[in-house]
């Protein structure tokens, strides 16, 4: 049996807006989402709302009815007396685009900082293997269906738009704790979720699992074991302690690479990565065993790592930029990666890294590079030229004039060409850029 029921709906834009009166014929068995669809098709032709599967499993309806977050195509009007005023209104934590339809972004520029399944290097896709006793943690974070009503009902952000550039959000915790639960993933997601995400900020108030609609629990399975995991690596003093101990394999890593034995540094750095896949001692050994035996590609591969756990200091994180920066730079020159692939990835890694540098020497170098693989060759000599100026140490200096090499065969200068060559090979006779440089120049008649 029908009956009219009294609705207030927000009407506006991201300027200006009221909540509008309508009184609109209910009929047994629907769902907020039919009257909403009804009034479009009746009173309110212009009226924006956002939905797709009408089936509570695309998340795209979400809205707030009577100031409860919730999918408008999963909530019965039978859960309304006939009495009852029906308020319906967009989502609060975000931007209104036009009466029911907000700005949902945000979530998708945080899901992108979010790094990506990471597993073991030496694992080919085609042989992961695992047990469905493996993933059973995780596996009810996969449930979300992202209609981000928890993050809207989040306070840490609902109340306090300045926190949003710092803060996840639950979706995002959840997402992180289901990739630290899988027994493939080799990054330190803890580190991850409290230096990057602001877990942190999250005080447990469970407002997030109650309007889940697939009925995750979020904060007792995700955001408290994360919690946990987070107090114990860097809280517990004996983890504490023992994460700043070098391991043996990152020691004997690094005395291979003093020895010149960039091969064993390899093997030493991997077998301790193994055990710990964040070790930032393992990490560096690897990324410059691999830079020294030629492998840029590779060793760009090993900085993305480095560069996730760099954390927030500027010392350490302008370092991991700049490593990387160069080293993608390097496999391009090489041959060994696309230009075009990526240079978005390398112009934004220079950016930062510059932000963050105390000085305009810091990065000379890798400047002049980079218009050397861009072909800008007059930018790369006025910039080579410059770094010489400077002091800087001996295999610095040899990665400059290596550069500057290179850039003056390009325009003709083969006597200052090949000056500079020279007194790099003598002050970095074995420099892993040479192989390239050298094919490089031959290709202009210098080398």
């Amino acid at each position: 049996m029908g009956y009219n029921a009294r609705f207030k709906v927000w009407r506006g834009d991201d300027t200006d807006g009221e909540l509008e009166d309508f009184t609109v014929e209910v009929n047994e068995g629907e769902v907020v989402l039919d009257i909403i669809h009804r009034l479009q098709a009746t009173a309110a032709p212009d009226l924006a709302v956002r939905w797709n599967c009408k089936a509570g499993k695309c998340g795209s309806c979400s809205a707030e009815i009577n100031g409860m977050p919730r999918l408008l195509c999963m909530t019965r009007m039978s859960t309304f007396g006939e009495s009852d005023v029906v308020t319906v209104t967009p989502l609060r934590t975000f931007p209104v685009i036009k009466d029911l339809v907000t700005d949902v972004s945000f979530n998708y520029a945080k899901a992108r900082e979010v790094p990506s399944f990471a597993p073991p290097a030496d694992l080919a896709p085609g042989e992961y293997r695992m047990a469905q006793v493996d993933v059973e943690r995780s596996q009810e974070f996969r449930k979300c269906i992202e209609c981000f009503l928890c993050q809207d009902t989040c306070h840490v952000i609902r109340d306090h738009d300045d926190n949003k550039p710092a803060f996840a959000g639950p979706r995002f915790f959840i997402r992180l704790a289901e990739l630290d639960m899988h027994p493939l993933d080799t990054l330190d997601r803890k580190r991850e979720a409290q230096q990057h995400h602001g877990l942190g900020m999250c005080n447990i108030t469970k407002c997030c699992t109650e309007v889940c609609p697939e009925h995750i629990k979020i904060t007792d399975n995700a955001i408290i074991p994360m919690k946990e995991r987070v107090v114990d690596t860097q809280y517990d003093p004996v983890v504490w302690l023992g994460n700043k101990i070098p391991r043996r394999a990152s020691a004997a890593a690094n005395r291979a690479l003093d020895a010149g034995d960039a091969s064993a540094a390899e093997q030493h750095a991997r077998a301790r990565l193994r055990d710990k896949p964040t070790d930032r001692s393992a990490l560096r050994a690897l990324e410059v065993a691999l830079s020294a035996q030629g492998r840029f590609a590779e060793a760009a591969d090993v900085t993305r790592v480095q560069l996730a756990e760099a954390g927030r200091g500027n010392s350490n994180r302008r370092a991991a930029l700049a490593a990387h920066a160069w080293v993608m730079l390097c496999a391009v020159e090489a041959g060994q990666l696309d230009l075009e692939n990526c240079e978005e990835e390398i112009a934004s890694t220079l950016q930062q890294a510059q932000r963050l540098a105390s000085t305009g020497t810091v990065l000379a170098g890798s400047h002049a590079l980079h218009n050397l693989v861009h072909g800008r060759l007059a930018e790369a000599v006025e910039q080579g030229r410059e770094t010489l100026h400077w002091d800087r140490p001996p295999q610095t200096r040899a990665d400059d004039l290596l550069t500057l090499s290179e850039a003056l065969a390009g325009l003709g200068e083969d006597g200052e060409s090949a000056s500079a060559m020279s007194e790099s090979l003598t002050l970095w006779p074995d420099n892993p850029r040479l192989s390239s440089a050298r094919s490089n120049l031959r290709e202009t008649g210098v080398g």
